[in-house]
């Protein structure tokens, strides 16, 4: 019987009183594979054309892509209905299928101050809406015909034109015609090699990782179009507030997939993920063997003695430096401490989280004062 039942059964007498092993073994069993993920632990990534968008290469770069990753605010995940209909088998009821239906996923990015949000919306409604590219004042004008942005005169909404038999453009509006492949630089998205296949997405795709245990499960949104888009409002009696941009995304089926991060290189399973742009690439000192002046904990006594024989199994006079160095701080981080001291705190603590397992022998021994010594020992001896 573990030692934590025996010390409860001392004080109820009775063997009613129960640790708690069930939820240790439901939840840490098999790596947490049980346990349920965080939220906020995700993340996003946009798939913008620029493949087959030639105007939109040099504005979405892959670092712009990334920087747009780490901007998301809030992501729903997809939710799905199906549409059924009850039916008469000679009064008994039968139910059946009729189609599956891709409700719209609520996306919510921070209005950052280098206008990544903005500057991918507004390029997205230039994209589809020639609205935005005519002219309006003393701004210039451009025509966002065929889906690239081109410096041909445009419409401009100041003229007073009602009854103009000369006007500069006639149409505005959503952008529908073909899309030229012989300016796109790529291969278009129809087939049979013609030159007006159909426009391009503006988005390939969305992918939405969500991370946990060194793993990631992925929801992959094909074909997204944004079907609403909103600015936020200002408002000055919002003290602490700060601005956002919402959207909603409307998609034509989602593909699942999951695997492992990766330790290396990370964005090669999660796409963007861990760009030394965004993120802190190095190893912190706390990680590092015999770093920290504990016995069981990370970067403590034990990690070191397993990372000097890591080191040293590793050959090589590289291996045999890292060993010397992790000798040398746990020397300087265990230096006038006394070790009884510092294994009964940890065991303490232990005791105090979670009193079912037993002390190992080696603990109970420094508890008991036949192991306690001063790290390192004085010529003197143990105190």
């Amino acid at each position: 019987m573990a030692w934590g039942q025996d010390f409860l059964k001392g004080f109820t007498n009775v063997n009613n009183l129960r640790d708690y092993a069930h939820a240790s073994k439901t939840f840490t069993t098999n790596g947490y594979e049980l346990a349920p993920r965080n939220k906020f632990l995700f993340h996003v990534y946009f798939n913008i054309n620029t493949a087959e968008i030639p105007s939109l290469r040099n504005i979405f770069p892959e670092s712009e892509k990334n920087s747009l990753s780490v901007i998301v605010k809030t992501i729903q995940l997809p939710t799905f209905s199906i549409d059924t209909e009850t039916l008469n088998q000679y009064n008994r009821k039968r139910v059946i299928q009729k189609k599956i239906n891709y409700q719209p996923v609520q996306v919510e990015l921070h209005d950052d101050g280098g206008d990544v949000s903005r500057n991918m919306w507004y390029n997205y409604y230039a994209y589809y809406y020639k609205d935005a590219n005519q002219q309006y004042g003393a701004t210039p004008s451009a025509s966002g015909a065929a889906g690239v942005i081109s410096n041909k005169p445009g419409f401009t909404y100041s003229a007073r034109d009602i009854y103009s038999g000369n006007r500069t453009v006639n149409d505005w509006g959503y952008i529908g015609e073909a899309f030229d492949q012989s300016n796109a630089g790529g291969p278009g998205t129809g087939s049979g090699g013609d030159n007006t296949s159909g426009k391009p997405p503006f988005f390939r795709d969305i992918t939405i990782y969500g991370l946990n245990q060194h793993k990631f499960a992925s929801y992959t949104l094909i074909n997204p179009l944004i079907k609403e888009w909103k600015h936020d409002t200002y408002d000055y009696s919002q003290g602490g507030g700060i601005m956002s941009n919402s959207m909603t995304i409307e998609y034509e089926t989602v593909k699942y997939y999951s695997g492992a991060i990766g330790r290396d290189r990370p964005d090669t399973n999660v796409q963007g993920f861990a760009d030394p742009a965004h993120y802190d690439t190095l190893v912190s000192p706390l990680a590092r063997p015999g770093s920290t002046a504990s016995v069981l904990g990370q970067g403590g006594l034990l990690d070191t003695g397993i990372g000097i024989i890591q080191d040293l199994q590793s050959g090589g006079i590289g291996g045999v430096i890292g060993a010397v160095q992790a000798a040398a701080t746990t020397y300087n981080t265990f230096k006038g401490k006394n070790l009884r001291a510092i294994v009964n705190e940890e065991a303490n603590a232990a005791l105090k989280g979670v009193i079912r397992n037993g002390l190992p022998g080696a603990i109970r021994q420094v508890q008991n004062g036949s192991g306690g010594f001063i790290f390192p020992q004085s010529p003197k001896g143990p105190r």
